[in-house]
């Protein structure tokens, strides 16, 4: 009997030096990714990228920003409008711009995360692995999207309820808001921007310093729990997912 190897995650890094291309596939295919079966493939430009975006649907991409044509910023931007499957797709943006406003430029266009030149692999590794685990999560929450149990904490959105550890936890609605959109992004950043998006309602003005106030009360209220909200310091929060 032959045992098939399927693959789970497929992987693409848009990258135009061929050293850090390699380098970045040898990190993928180290053991440490060995549970979520990556099939990894590399393109040198954005061109070339969508070539194999017609016919293969990705899990992850690394994404370089500075690419010959092209940039990776604008590639990102218009995969995340287009109506394709890889509008679906993870992306890890690769960048030599650590200045806040490219990092915000960035994840508001689509990124879920981003790491800066040159690497530091240990980040770059847990990042990845950061995002690889939340697609996993999210398959395995597909039949039951009421319901989301994260490292002890329960959220039902049907019953608009909290539980840590079996204790209820008593929140307001934008409380309850705020939460929930951090969990269903768990180790994604959201930007302060993004936020106020999402929980701004038509009797509720909501500003960067007040979305700073709830998550403040959230980890009060939450306990050590709490602790998984991480500050992103100029950019927005995101839930650790481990």
């Amino acid at each position: 009997m032959v045992e098939v190897n399927v693959i789970k995650n497929h992987v693409l890094i848009i990258e135009d030096e061929s050293s850090i291309s390699e380098l970045l596939k040898m990190t993928l295919l180290d053991s440490y990714f060995s549970k979520f079966n990556l099939k990894i493939e590399q393109a040198e430009s954005c061109e070339q990228a969508r070539l194999l975006f017609q016919n293969q649907k990705y899990d992850l991409v690394l994404l370089d920003w500075m690419l010959p044509g092209e940039q990776g910023i604008d590639f990102l931007r218009s995969i995340k409008k287009s109506n394709s499957e890889n509008a679906q797709a993870s992306f890890l943006m690769m960048t030599a711009k650590s200045d806040s406003d490219s990092i915000v430029q960035g994840l508001e266009c689509g990124a879920d995360d981003y790491v800066t030149k040159p690497f530091n692999f240990q980040i770059l590794k847990a990042r990845i692995k950061n995002i690889l685990n939340r697609k996993v999560n999210s398959d395995s929450q597909k039949n039951n999207s009421d319901v989301i149990l994260l490292l002890g904490l329960v959220i039902d959105f049907a019953k608009v309820n909290v539980t840590v550890d079996g204790h209820l936890i008593h929140l307001t609605p934008s409380e309850f808001k705020l939460l929930g959109y951090l969990i269903k992004s768990q180790g994604r950043v959201l930007t302060r921007d993004q936020l106020i998006d999402l929980i701004q309602g038509q009797d509720v003005t909501v500003t960067g310093r007040t979305i700073d106030t709830h998550v403040f009360a959230l980890r009060k209220k939450l306990g050590a729990w709490g602790d998984k909200i991480e500050t992103i310091r100029g950019v927005g929060y995101r839930v650790l997912s481990e």
